[in-house]
């Protein structure tokens, strides 16, 4: 039948990983709600989820949990589906002229797989090479925080943090390359525990193979964390 093929087709888009679109999927009316209304919608759908679970919401450590739950997604882990909280990346003039690669490696990185929402942990790697203008490094870790802070496929979420350092330096010049470990992997379906994803996105001079290799070489990249 029609629906247990789509019902399928859409296991397998989640179990395989795959992404739909290199944006974050968002409705018009995402923002229509407060936070504060977003947190009270979202504590009831917990508290409902985890009674059909036969849990005891009366216990001490449990009545809680659905107002934690519900603050966790809307102001920590999801927090980067709000563009309000988008880092304010300042540039300066590239005044004392270096003119090599930069690169801010080992940013921790933590993320939300949208399949199951499970936890995505690694780091990525980011170098960018100056045309006139530097940022500062901290707005680098921040750039990949508020894109790792929502619902995440991970090929997505390297494109989305070159794409946004491009924009902020104005140049194509910037590379990032994510190792990280998905616990939809390791602690469901197949669990495998030892295996991490790398992921990459290389733009401009770093598509050079001469760049690219002298970018990987910084990096030394380690497959365990």
């Amino acid at each position: 039948m029609k629906i247990e093929k789509d019902i399928e087709d859409f296991d397998a888009i989640g179990d395989d990983h795959i992404s739909t679109s290199s944006d974050t999927p968002m409705r018009l009316d995402a923002f229509k709600l407060k936070n504060d209304e977003k947190i009270e919608i979202i504590k009831d759908d917990v508290r409902h989820i985890m009674e059909t679970l036969g849990l005891d919401l009366t216990d001490d450590s449990l009545k809680e949990t659905p107002n934690r739950v519900a603050k966790m997604f809307v102001k920590e882990i999801f927090g980067g589906l709000n563009p309000d909280k988008k880092p304010k990346a300042s540039t300066f003039e590239n005044k004392y002229k270096y003119g090599e690669m930069l690169v801010e490696k080992n940013i921790t990185l933590y993320s939300t797989c949208e399949h199951h929402f499970l936890p995505i942990v690694g780091r990525a790697h980011v170098a960018y090479i100056s045309n006139g203008t530097v940022v500062g490094l901290s707005k680098m870790n921040r750039i990949v925080d508020y894109f790792a802070k929502r619902p995440q496929v991970q090929e997505r979420l390297t494109m989305q943090i070159v794409k946004e350092l491009q924009s902020v330096l104005k140049t194509d010049d910037v590379a990032c390359v994510i190792d990280a470990k998905h616990l939809c992997v390791n602690s469901r379906g197949i669990r495998d525990i030892e295996s991490s994803t790398v992921t990459s996105e290389f733009g401009g001079k770093f598509k050079d193979k001469n760049v690219r290799r002298e970018f990987l070489d910084y990096i030394k990249l380690e497959t365990s964390f």
